[in-house]
Order: C-alpha cells, then sequence, then structure tokens
C-alpha cells in the first residue's frame, strides 16, 4: 500500500503523511521535492503516527507538493476525445507528441491562476502527472514494464494554456508556461512496488464552476507511460523530483475543425490569418475560462485504493 505525501505551509514549509483529513508531520527539512525523495521518504514510511505532531489538513496551506527545480514533461494529444475535438485524426499517431512547461509555472492545488488580462482563450488540461524517484540517464530496454522502478508516485497536474500564444505564435512552451499555469497536488501518492500497473486503472474528473467538462480513464491513452519512459530515456536524463505529464482527455475549452487546425499549425500562414481563424472559429465558444470561474481536479484508481485528493483553483486576471 502506498503512502500519501502532502507539502503544506504552517509556521514554515513542511512534510506529511495525509490519512483522511488529518496530516501527520514528517522530522527533517527538505526544501525540494528531489531532497524529500531522495532523503524523507524512508522517515515517511517508518512513521509513527502515535508520536508524531499532527495537525487537521484545513489548518495549514497545501502545497504543490513538486518543486522547482524539475523538469515538467508534457505528452500532448494523447487521447483520442482531445485529438478529435481539436481537428486531429483520433486514431494513435506516429509519434508521440513532447513538449515541456516552466518549472515556474508550478502553483498549490488551492491557489489562484493569475492570467495576464491580454490572454483571451484560457483553457484547462486535467492531466495525471507521474514524479521520477531516481536518475534515468541510459535507454531503458523496449519490454521496459516496471514503472516503480523509476516512478515515486502519482500527482494532479493541470496544464493550463492560452490557446492564443499556443496557436496564432505556434508557441506551446510560451503558451504553457505562464506562472501558476500548472497546479499541482494536493497528494503525492508514492506508490509501492505492486501498484505501478495501476497508472493504466485511474479516472480523471474536472469541473468548472460544478459542470463536470472532463471525465475519463488513463486506459485510454494511446502512448502509456512505459513506452514513453523507452523513448524518452533514449533521449534526455530525468532525476529525482522531474515531472511527466501524460496528456488530457476530451472535455477542453478549444474546439477546432481538421481544416483550422491545420491553418494554425501551418508555419507559412500568416499570423493575421491564425488570429482571424482562431477568433472567428472561438468566438461563440463560451467554456473558456472567465474570471472568477472555480476549476476542481480530481484523480482516483478505478477500485478507491488511491486518491490523490481534490485540487480547486480559481481564475483570477491581472
Amino acid at each position: 500500500m502506498g503512502i500519501r505525501i502532502v507539502r503544506f505551509n504552517k509556521d514554515g514549509v513542511k512534510w506529511g503523511v495525509l490519512e483522511e483529513d488529518t496530516i501527520y508531520e514528517i522530522p527533517g527539512k527538505y526544501p525540494t521535492l528531489a531532497e524529500f525523495l531522495e532523503q524523507g521518504s524512508g522517515e515517511a514510511a517508518s512513521l509513527d503516527k502515535n508520536t508524531a505532531a499532527s495537525l487537521a489538513v484545513s489548518d495549514v496551506e497545501l502545497l504543490s507538493p513538486v518543486t522547482s527545480p524539475a523538469q515538467i514533461v508534457c505528452q500532448g494529444a494523447n487521447y483520442s476525445a482531445h485529438r478529435e475535438e481539436g481537428g486531429l485524426d483520433a486514431g494513435r499517431p506516429p509519434f508521440n507528441m513532447i513538449f515541456t512547461k516552466a518549472p515556474s509555472s508550478l502553483t498549490g492545488p488551492d491557489h489562484d491562476i493569475e492570467c495576464p488580462s491580454s490572454v483571451q482563450l484560457l483553457d484547462y488540461e486535467i492531466e495525471l502527472g507521474l514524479v521520477f524517484k531516481k536518475k534515468l540517464s541510459e535507454k531503458l530496454p523496449e519490454n521496459f514494464s516496471s514503472l516503480s522502478d523509476y516512478i515515486a508516485g502519482f500527482v494532479i497536474t493541470n496544464d493550463v494554456s492560452s490557446r492564443d500564444m499556443q496557436f496564432t505564435e505556434n508557441q506551446w512552451f510560451k503558451g504553457k508556461s505562464l506562472r501558476t499555469f500548472c497546479p499541482a497536488g494536493p497528494v503525492l501518492y508514492l506508490i509501492d512496488e505492486e501498484e505501478g500497473a495501476k497508472v493504466h486503472e485511474m479516472e480523471l474528473k474536472l469541473t468548472v464552476n460544478g459542470e463536470i467538462r472532463q471525465e475519463a480513464g488513463t486506459s485510454q491513452l494511446l502512448y502509456k507511460p512505459e513506452e514513453t519512459l523507452v523513448e524518452l530515456s533514449g533521449m534526455m536524463d530525468f532525476y529525482p523530483g522531474d515531472l511527466l505529464m501524460t496528456g488530457t482527455p476530451g472535455g477542453v475549452a478549444l474546439k477546432l475543425s481538421a481544416e483550422e487546425m491545420n491553418q494554425l499549425l501551418n508555419p507559412f500562414e500568416k499570423l493575421g490569418d491564425k488570429v482571424e481563424t482562431l477568433n472567428k472559429s472561438q468566438s461563440s465558444n463560451g467554456k473558456y475560462l472567465k474570471e472568477g470561474d472555480v476549476i476542481v481536479s480530481e484523480i482516483k484508481s478505478t477500485d478507491g485504493t488511491i486518491d490523490l485528493g481534490k485540487q480547486t483553483n480559481r481564475v483570477r486576471f491581472v
């Protein structure tokens, strides 16, 4: 059985084990997730809850368990329904779409998403995040299947996106890397050796102002986490505390036809024409995030044994 870890602020930043509504404080100071995984995860596993300091979760400020510095590597268009709503072929594509987000985009599970007022098309994307527990610096074998060898645990993430920047400028990194555009947490669930396979049994749900917008399971992922680790391990290094975001299901605000998507992705298309296409196609779409909207994200395993908590973020334009 895994361990539910939270990072929180109560007279300083601390780490704890969460059970129901009680946090049991883990002794020691760990400024980053990497340091916690290397030095504090053992303390968490052996924590005596009878003697540990305890706090009510309602009495603390929950923070992102993923900390900077960290690499944030993302899979794009990795669910059929999301591909289809964006004007792409719904089938598995011939390549795994990979991009990154800036670590400065990380924010807490209950913190506001602060969006520049210049952004007109602000979108949400719930994703299951996988946190690395040790260095990965050589290519894994093609038949790799033991996810827990390199992955410490699971976390809720939201790949908040400015569709304006993403598509008119063809700048995915810019459109997805603004500060506060990556809420993470509240729970980092440290998996045990037997729970790696549950990565295929997680259920995602996101609501905006109480309306269900996204609801799907990781069994629908087109490129599975194991094969993604094999591919990425052949081209780059990962370190403890790095984050892999596995893609978002259908239900985002963005809706495009194949013709519109092709025009927006064309690097030779004039900027003015792209802006006109995007504005025209999205002008009557009322699903984009507005001032004061509340996004609630939840991820649990289908059997209920893994619960990553509830992420609640309010939108503010600044």
